[in-house]
């Protein structure tokens, strides 16, 4: 004996058929191609920059306000510092890339990265100026210079260190120095060479 049973087009569960169920996974699993083609020219961008970079601190902005973001972007052009928010599923990429694997466990909760091509120290001395400034709203995870991964507590020291038109100043100021001295006694002896012979005392009279 045969028995024939009338089925719905699609079983139905809760307020989802199974159809538009399975058409949401793939949905899921399935990126947009247009969204996965951003994601991959993002990640290429950054590893661009990471490869070419003198250094670059992560920070943690959670707590920045809108004024003070302004202010620190503005600090970051004048520095010469490449500074962005950035998403730390798609800077991992570009960290492990670059071969900066030991930031990966830095990167959770909020993140962007300060890069400089130039100056690398400029990265450090401008988040740390910010971050002891905004305690507690803008924090320091770590970074990277000359190829290696540095401490919060390294970062903090390259900041204490002048910028290089400043440590070129001093440096040629210190060298400068016994030069302009010995400048001096040799003038002085110069003149005291040079100077008119004291004229004759006249005769007594007889």
């Amino acid at each position: 004996m045969f028995l024939l049973i009338s089925c719905p087009d699609a079983l139905r569960v809760g307020a989802f058929s199974v159809d538009a169920i399975n058409l949401m996974e793939v949905k899921t699993k399935m990126p947009n191609a247009k969204v996965l083609s951003e994601k991959q020219a993002v990640v290429a961008e950054l590893k661009e920059k990471l490869k070419g970079a003198a250094a670059g601190v992560l920070v943690d902005y959670s707590g920045i306000s809108v004024a003070d973001d302004t202010a620190l972007r503005r600090k970051m052009r004048e520095e010469k510092v490449d500074y962005a928010v950035v998403k730390n599923t798609l800077v991992r990429f570009a960290i492990d890339d670059a071969g900066y694997g030991e930031l990966d466990s830095l990167l959770h909760g909020t993140t962007s990265l300060a890069i400089s091509h130039e100056d690398a120290l400029a990265p450090a001395r401008v988040v740390a100026e910010y971050a002891e400034k905004l305690q507690n709203c803008f924090e320091i995870k770590g970074g990277f210079m000359d190829g290696k991964v540095i401490s919060v507590d390294e970062i903090k020291a390259l900041a204490k260190i002048p910028p290089l038109p400043v440590l070129r100043a001093q440096v040629l100021g210190t060298m400068l120095a016994p030069i302009s001295s010995l400048a001096c006694v040799l003038k002085a002896i110069a003149e005291k060479a040079g100077a008119p012979a004291a004229e004759p005392e006249p005769a007594p009279a007889e």
